[in-house]
């Protein structure tokens, strides 16, 4: 049996996701393998270096920050939220990133991307933790219209979410039969078709396909989430996923809102910890 870890973006709803692992590993509850999506992947890189706290900490000492995120830094630099400042000026000055752990945990981790070129993921095992695995994360969580393409080993990256939000049937493609998935948004949510269209066919209107990657989103967004609720029914997947909306920014810059959404995962992990428990060690 191989345990799997499924983490679904949502910009700053990740906090809600941040609030889950922080509880699992403050319970030394481990897995095989993780893969993040989006903020799933920036946030959840956390959990293989096993850094209780560190996610919620630098947003909420940070989210205020013009280097960190802002529309100054999406008219200078094409990109919204800073890229010197978080992928670098963070994890390697304010706020260090275990990157000896992260190496040392045998955890697998992977990130999913999407390729410009095809409209389809792309997914990336993520061993060093710095480099190349650094800028594979960023493209991750690079979302269209406010963000630059990351070219990278060949490939033109934007935001995991567009190929597969939720990558579950590409973990158990990879081996793993027994796994959680954190998702950020409440049990009734329906992704409905993207509104800011118009301004994607002008802005990357050089990517036809992934302009129809974009355009057809919610319809594979959404039957990936029947899918996970058939199995969740079933007890073939456990799904942590929000009591309700988290009504939460994209870019919030309120520090005590980041919180108030981490606590929820938070309390959201603890109610579900023993059922978790029993769900990972059932054979």
């Amino acid at each position: 049996m191989k345990t799997g870890l499924i983490m679904e973006g949502g910009a700053m709803r990740g906090m809600f996701t941040c609030g889950v692992t922080d509880v699992l590993m403050e319970n030394d509850i481990t897995f095989d393998g993780a893969i993040g999506v989006s903020a799933g992947a920036v946030f959840g890189c956390n959990y293989k270096s096993r850094q209780v706290g560190r996610a919620i900490r630098y947003n909420k000492a940070y989210c205020k920050d013009k280097r960190y995120a802002s529309f100054e830094s999406l008219i200078k630099t094409g990109n919204l939220y800073g890229v010197e400042f978080c992928y670098n000026t963070i994890p390697f000055e304010l706020d260090l990133w275990d990157v000896e752990t992260y190496r040392k945990n045998p955890m697998e981790f992977y990130v999913t991307c999407t390729d410009v070129e095809t409209g389809k993921p792309v997914y990336h095992l993520c061993k060093d933790g710095t480099g190349k695995d650094t800028e594979w994360m960023r493209a991750s969580a690079s979302m269209p219209l406010v963000s630059q393409i990351v070219e990278i080993d060949g490939y033109k990256l934007l935001d995991g979410g567009v190929g597969d939000s939720i990558p579950l049937r590409h973990f158990e493609k990879l081996g793993y039969n027994r796994n959680v998935v954190i998702l950020t948004q409440p049990f009734n949510y329906i992704k409905e078709k993207n509104k800011y269209m118009p301004v994607a066919n002008v802005a990357l209107r050089k990517y036809p396909k992934m302009l129809e990657a974009m355009e057809n989103r919610h319809i594979r967004y959404n039957k990936t989430i029947e899918y996970i609720r058939e199995k969740e029914l079933r007890g073939e997947v456990f799904v942590i996923r929000p009591p309700r909306a988290l009504n939460i920014g994209g870019t919030e810059k309120n520090p005590e809102e980041l919180e108030r959404v981490y606590q929820i995962g938070r309390r959201t992990a603890v109610r579900k910890l023993d059922e978790l428990k029993a769900f990972l060690k059932a054979e």
